[in-house]
This record gives C-alpha cells, sequence and structure tokens, in this order.
C-alpha cells in the first residue's frame, strides 16, 4: 500500500519540513493484517524525532475490544514500540492506536490519533497433539544406533530398526526370542535383526515416528513466531504451536504451563540445545506427552539438565552425563545415551 494512501487511512497527514505535525505509519504488524504471531511486538515509525517523554502507555495503547492490553512502551530513533505483558489470545482482533499527545521535538502533535487493527494467529479451539502410532509403545527409538556410555536407567521399551542389534551398545543386554533385556531397562529392547514379529513391528514403529516428525513439522500458522530469538531461557511456555527458522538454546531454567489437555507444539529448523544443569518444568496440570519438540538438527541435552516432552528428531540426540528425560527420545539417526534416567511419560 503506498504510503501515502496509508497515512490517509490513519487520519494524518503529510509532515511539514517546516514543523508541522508529524505523521507515522504502523510498522509490523500493519493495517488489518491478520495470522501475526502472538508474540509479536507492535510498533510504529514517526516521520520526525518525537519527545520521548510523550511516548508512553498513554500515548500508544493496545486494546481487544475496549479491554486495555498491559504492555511496556519504548521509543527509539523514530519507531515506538509496544511489547504486551504476556502472549496475545489466538485468532483474536487487536487495536492499537497512537494519540495526539505524542509529540515531536518541536511540540507538535499528531492531526488525529493513529488508529490499526490486526487478527493474531492461531485458533479458539484446542491445538491437535501429534499422533505417535506405534512409535508411542516405545520410550527411544533409533535408526542407526542405541550407544550408552556407563550406567543409565530407561522406564519404557527400547526399539532399533533397520540397524540391527550388535548397533546397540553399553546396556549389557541379554537376547531372548523376538527381544532383549538389560539390567538398565525397565522394559523390552527390540531390533530388525530379532525373531519374526519384531521386525516388522519396528519398521511400522519407525515409519510412524517419522509421520509423526512430518505431522509436527507440517503444522501451519504458528501462534509463537522466533519466540526469544531462539534463546527461550527463563521463560513460560504457553500452550500452541511454535516455530523458528533456526537454532533453539535453553540456557536457563524454563516452565511449560498448561492444562492437562493442553498441546505444545515446538518447530525447529536448527539444533536444539540445553545448557548444564538447566531444568524444565511443568505447571497446571501440563502433562509432558503432550509436549513435542521437533528438531531438524542435532538436540543435545546438556549434562545433569532435565527435560520434558517427545522429542522427534531428524537426526541425532544426545544425552549428556546425568542427563534426565520425562518424556521419549525418537531419533531418525541416533540416539546417544551416558548415565541418564529416561523415564515414558
Amino acid at each position: 500500500m503506498p504510503f501515502l494512501l496509508l497515512l490517509s487511512i490513519l487520519g494524518c497527514k503529510k509532515s511539514d519540513t517546516d514543523g508541522g505535525n508529524p505523521t507515522g505509519a504502523p510498522a509490523d504488524p500493519r493495517n488489518n493484517v491478520t495470522g501475526v504471531a502472538r508474540n509479536k511486538s507492535i510498533s510504529f515509525i514517526f516521520s520526525t524525532r518525537m519527545d520521548s517523554s510523550t511516548i508512553n502507555n498513554s500515548t500508544f495503547t493496545l486494546k481487544q475490544g475496549s479491554t486495555n492490553i498491559a504492555g511496556t512502551v519504548t521509543y527509539s530513533g523514530m519507531t515506538a514500540t509496544f511489547t504486551p505483558l504476556v502472549p496475545l489470545s489466538a485468532a483474536t482482533s487487536y487495536t492499537a492506536t497512537i494519540t495526539t499527545g505524542a509529540r515531536s521535538l518541536s511540540g507538535m502533535g499528531l492531526s488525529n490519533n493513529a488508529v490499526w487493527s490486526f487478527t493474531t494467529a492461531g485458533s479458539v479451539a484446542a491445538l491437535s497433539g501429534i499422533d505417535l502410532g506405534t512409535a508411542a509403545n516405545y520410550v527411544i527409538i533409533a535408526k542407526t544406533a542405541i550407544n550408552n556410555n556407563a550406567t543409565s536407567a530407561i522406564t519404557g521399551d527400547l526399539g532399533l530398526s533397520p540397524a540391527a542389534t550388535s548397533y546397540i551398545t553399553g546396556l549389557a543386554i541379554t537376547n531372548a526370542t523376538g527381544y532383549a533385556t538389560s539390567a538398565q531397562v525397565t522394559g523390552k529392547i527390540y531390533a530388525a535383526d530379532m525373531a519374526v514379529p519384531t521386525p516388522i513391528n519396528m519398521t511400522t514403529a519407525v515409519n510412524d515416528m517419522v509421520t509423526a516428525y512430518n505431522d509436527a513439522a507440517g503444522r501451519a500458522i504458528p501462534d509463537f513466531l522466533e519466540l526469544g530469538t531462539g534463546n527461550i531461557g527463563g521463560k513460560t511456555l504457553a500452550p500452541g504451536l511454535y516455530k523458528w527458522t533456526s537454532a533453539v538454546t535453553i540456557p536457563t531454567n524454563l516452565s511449560i504451563a498448561g492444562g492437562a489437555n493442553d498441546v505444545w507444539i515446538f518447530q525447529i529448523s536448527g539444533n536444539l540445545t540445553m545448557s548444564s544443569a538447566v531444568k524444565m518444568t511443568l505447571s497446571g496440570g501440563a502433562k509432558a506427552q503432550h509436549i513435542f519438540w521437533q528438531v531438524a538438527g542435532q538436540a543435545t541435552l546438556g549434562t545433569t539438565s532435565h527435560f520434558v516432552g517427545v522429542i522427534l528428531g531428524k537426526t541425532g540426540i544426545t544425552l549428556q552425563t546425568g542427563a534426565t528425560m520425562n518424556g521419549r527420545a525418537l531419533a531418525q539417526t541416533a540416539v546417544i545415551l551416558d548415565a541418564n534416567t529416561i523415564t515414558k511419560p
């Protein structure tokens, strides 16, 4: 939309060069845009430098209907930014306003209030979870190897396919008919070269794992986009669909908060790295089996960290020394363990 036409829509006049009324336009999101991420900050660019003391919560507001949204207002250069204190609601219309109380350095205000609206992404309906199919029968699945160093404690079944039993190392397994056991595993261990029906069961489980990965990766219109520019340490994550086009790091403790039936899907185009000793916690009744981490790159859980949820990994999953996990490690290459405690949710 041409800039002057947009200003006309907003009820503003082109700024004079001789100290007349300032003008401006919404920068992001623009007027009438839909599918806006729920963690979006709202910005407005003025045509001239403004008196920063007049750019505040009185002159820059955000409303949902008649309800004011709490947020912080900042001003830098010629851009005013409103950052909501909590995520915006899904599939909801919001109206932003810059009032005539916002004044330039020469003391001139906008000719009229600048008002624009946008609609957030997501759905008012509950986000549906990822169907793991028969992959849900396992706490660990890998295609190429399951390697363990030192002594781990794993609750749930393990599966490996198309690789053979010999690619399961460090668990001191005892072979039986169609499965194996280990003192480190409360459950059974399966591999592609074991007696029938294990080979076909493992092929089905691996295919279901890949289908689940593709489902998670293909979910469209995220609620939250590039949250924290990939650094999500210290955050409390509400239910919804999250998307990052690069790596994600978790350098400090993280909380996942929601109800027992809520769902979280995290789409990560790069690596997922959790620092040593960092902990994930659940609150409000949130359940690990409803939390899905789709990771295109390598997933690495640091030493003595605690992770929650199902990792659907396109490549490898590594748990460093002493890391614990309430969830599943489902990798399309290898799962690497080192004195870990893993419990199927």
